[in-house]
């Protein structure tokens, strides 16, 4: 798990990788409209990349929740100029997306990574990356994007996830898509409660424990709002201390808006790591 193999990539995760946020939709919870044409949404992946994003993720589809889908053709309109602008400056791509002809499009433009909050459970999806050298990531979410927050429920959240990452891993492997080309996300905020979401988040240390890197995503969600009383775009600090205790817990990829804070708090726990090993 030392190395994220992403396409022509080879990602080391030694240290912690940041994945930033590029969201080319109108109705994101936090920034939709924000980059809702090709030029502004390329401007703005490349000012992340700046501050320190090593992964790139672009989404055309809100997956917040009560979000309504779009149709294939709007939204392989709104990312097909960013994913190609990116990838032809040798950025590492990745494409959110659920749809298997989404996929199949981005990974034709150069897309090194695809990141699926369905866990390629669409008709095509496992076999599109299986057909291909990118790397994805598996997420754990309960019901559809529309309705998922209405009244989630488990009977021990962290094994039900765990069992799901790992049987969806095992179907990955079993298609063809090599282990050292597998993340997987628990999903915070898709389909659970705060209570959920802090279960999962105190014990992150079992999905790490499946042997593959742990992505995780907690960036201005409504987790953070619930816990500090803080408005969507006041939770960058939240965000923060949430982000390095999922680090500390095993979490090795982590995608955010705000890179540059992330950035600084990784500075600081990469050089206390360093001090550890005694270098």
């Amino acid at each position: 798990m030392s190395v994220l193999h992403a396409g022509s990539f080879r990602l080391s995760l030694a240290r912690p990788l940041i994945m930033g946020i590029v969201n080319v939709t109108p109705d994101s919870f936090s920034d939709g409209g924000v980059c809702l044409d090709a030029q502004t949404a390329i401007a703005h992946a490349l000012k992340l990349h700046e501050a320190g994003a090593a992964i790139l993720d672009v989404g055309g589809e809100s997956t917040r929740p009560g979000a309504s889908p779009v149709t294939l053709q709007e939204e392989l309109r709104r990312v097909l100029p960013v994913v190609t602008s990116l990838a032809q400056r040798g950025m590492v791509v990745s494409i959110d997306t659920q749809k298997p002809e989404v996929m199949r499009a981005a990974l034709a433009e150069g897309a090194a990574m695809v990141n699926d909050v369905r866990a390629l459970r669409a008709e095509g999806a496992l076999e599109v990356v299986a057909a291909s050298e990118a790397a994805v990531c598996l997420m754990h979410m309960q019901g559809e994007p529309r309705a998922m927050q209405q009244s989630p429920g488990y009977v021990q959240v962290v094994d039900e996830v765990r069992i799901f990452l790992g049987s969806r891993m095992n179907d990955c492997v079993a298609a063809g898509i090599a282990h050292d080309r597998l993340v997987i996300d628990p999903g915070f905020g898709f389909g659970k409660t705060l209570a959920h979401n802090l279960a999962l988040l105190a014990q992150l240390e079992r999905m790490a424990d499946l042997g593959v890197p742990v992505m995780v995503g907690m960036s201005r969600k409504s987790m953070l709002g619930a816990l500090t009383g803080r408005d969507v775009h006041e939770r960058e600090f939240a965000g923060v201390a949430a982000h390095l205790a999922a680090v500390a817990r095993g979490a090795r990829l982590l995608r955010v808006h705000d890179v540059a804070a992330m950035q600084d708090a990784l500075a600081v726990w990469n050089a206390l790591g360093e001090v550890n090993d005694g270098t």
